[in-house]
């Protein structure tokens, strides 16, 4: 018996899902023999301030470190002679380069020269910004020689780099990507991320809402199908603040809406430092060094390194060499002065919140989760202020803020490998959901069989869950059983998944399990026991 794919439509503009559903077609397939996969593709979070890429393979999305060994890297071009320098050493560099050096090249990513954020891009950057037929380019100087850099061009070499850290990890070639995209991008924005990731040999399944990527990371929605629920995503980047409020619904996430303010952000914080630190190095040794261009650089980055010390320890130190002729300067910050310093940062940074929820008509109370992104969003004084806006909502901060939607991103290309993508654009969509459902065999503590359903008929896909099953710790093997069932009818067995080998022990074994079902009817299994065993990769293909 073939289990049955049901085509619905519905129509998404910006990621809000508004329209009504009808059903378009049924389609029959046969599910059949099963063959191992081994799928990789990558996801890539390009922010103002810093990138990512995160890694799909065997089922797993993880965050891949740099050739220097960062998790996270500068979103920062440097243009020298001959050479582009992406990451900390660009960074560095821009004390003494800082006129061939792009930074934040995701604020002028699709918009026009007379656009407002390039106007204000212009006025805040120190690589000089040009008028060439009504689109900005950098204007960079090496040597004697002026070129002029787009500033997809220049993103173009931040995916390169994003390409190369994950195909090191990997060993391997590297081309399927899904890339995030923040929500209020226009279609001419999204264009320019689509054509910076191409450029770069990228082939780009899809883009994927930055607050939908984090609710991916974060498996929610995906592992239950009873009833809506409201999730508000707060993402605190270095450049911008960002709110959304989410509705998830039989996995399908619905943008309620969202604020952007892009006058607050980690690198205020940064700022606000910089300015005690020159004030203290004012009073110390008498020298004002607040115009000095080179020596705010350089405590910048020194306070960008205490900002970050001190979401962990009570105090840090900060020490620049050489700030101003010739006298290095040494100061030691504790995280009650900081948070002093940035107190009307903090404040204009959660005040959005309240606003945001009477727009869509909700309270407090109507959250179900709140989802923190952002590298800024480690600092203890603003979990703690969004923690009394929601004294009784679970507050998700396990996950490293600055590398959660590279790591949905990644889920979602793994959902997409070998699929054509579909962008963001606004356009009908097509959603399939399956028309059975698909259940784990499980015994319970009485050696009772119990089937668990991971997927309800009707469910939109390509879709994703993960459970935990459980098995006696003096078993060295455990089977999973995977069952599809239609209405009325008793479960049907699709395939058998067997751990083997397993360290026998007093408590039970714990065995992760992820399930994914492709639009095409596929359902792709992995299991491994999570205290260390070897994982198990399975496919139940489709067959016509």
């Amino acid at each position: 018996m073939a289990p049955l794919l049901t085509r619905w439509w519905r129509c998404r503009k910006g990621g809000a899902d508004k329209s009504r559903r009808r059903k378009a077609e049924v389609v029959q397939r046969n599910v059949g023999s099963s063959v191992f996969l081994n799928m990789t593709a990558i996801g890539v979070h390009l922010g103002c301030s810093s990138a990512c890429v995160a890694v799909f393979k065997d089922g797993r999305a993880e965050v891949v470190a740099n050739d220097a060994g960062d998790r996270i890297t500068p979103a920062v071009v440097a243009y020298r002679d001959n050479e582009q320098i992406v990451g900390v050493a660009a960074r560095q560099g821009r004390v003494w380069n800082s006129a061939n050096t792009v930074v934040k090249v995701k604020q002028l990513l699709g918009r026009r020269f007379n656009h407002p954020e390039t106007q204000l891009h212009r006025s805040q950057t120190k690589c000089p910004v040009i008028n060439r037929e009504e689109r900005p380019f950098y204007e960079i100087t090496t040597g004697e020689h002026i070129k002029y850099v787009a500033p997809e061009d220049a993103a173009k070499v931040i995916f390169k780099k994003m390409r190369e850290t994950a195909q090191s990890a990997l060993g391997s070639n590297v081309t399927e990507v899904v890339v995030a995209v923040p929500v209020e991008f226009a279609p001419a924005q999204k264009k320019a991320m689509r054509d910076a990731a191409q450029g770069a040999g990228l082939n780009v399944l899809r883009l994927i809402h930055e607050p939908a990527a984090a609710l991916l990371a974060y498996n929610i929605g995906q592992n239950s199908s009873s009833g809506r629920s409201h999730v508000l995503v707060y993402k605190l980047g270095g450049a911008s603040l960002s709110v959304t409020v989410m509705q998830v619904n039989g996995g399908i996430y619905r943008v309620l809406n969202t604020h952007t303010d892009p006058s607050v952000g980690g690198e205020s914080f940064t700022e606000a430092l910089a300015q005690h630190l020159a004030t203290e190095f004012k009073r110390t040794f008498k020298h004002d060094v607040s115009s000095n261009a080179r020596a705010m650089l350089k405590l910048m980055n020194g306070a960008d390194m205490a900002k970050h010390s001190l979401s962990l320890l009570g105090s840090a130190n900060c020490f620049v060499d050489s700030l101003h002729n010739g006298i290095d300067f040494e100061c030691t910050v504790s995280r009650a002065r900081f948070e002093s310093l940035c107190s009307s940062l903090f404040s204009k940074s959660v005040q959005p919140i309240r606003g945001l929820l009477e727009s869509v008509g909700l309270s407090t109370s109507d959250i179900n989760q709140v989802v923190l992104c952002g590298g800024s969003t480690r600092i203890p004084r603003l979990q703690t202020m969004i923690r009394d806006i929601f004294p009784h909502v679970d507050l998700l901060s396990s996950a490293p803020p600055d590398e959660l939607i590279a790591v949905g991103a990644a889920l979602e290309a793994g959902l997409l490998v070998g699929h054509d993508g579909l962008g963001c654009e606004e356009e009908p969509m097509a959603v399939d959901v399956s028309a059975t459902d698909i259940l784990v065999k499980e015994v319970d503590e009485s050696g009772a069989e119990v089937f668990t359903t991971l997927l309800p008929s009707g469910t939109p896909l390509p879709a994703r869950r993960h459970h935990i099953l459980t098995g006696q710790g003096t078993l060295s093997s455990v089977s999973i059983d995977v069952y599809q069932r239609w209405v009325s009818r008793p479960p049907e067995k699709l395939a058998k998944i067997v751990l083997r080998d397993l360290q026998l022990k007093e408590e039970k074994h714990s065995i992760s399990t992820v399930l994914t079902m492709k639009r095409d009817g596929s359902i792709h299994v992995s299991c491994v026991e999570q205290s260390g065993g070897r994982p198990e990769v399975v496919a139940i293909a489709s067959k016509k």
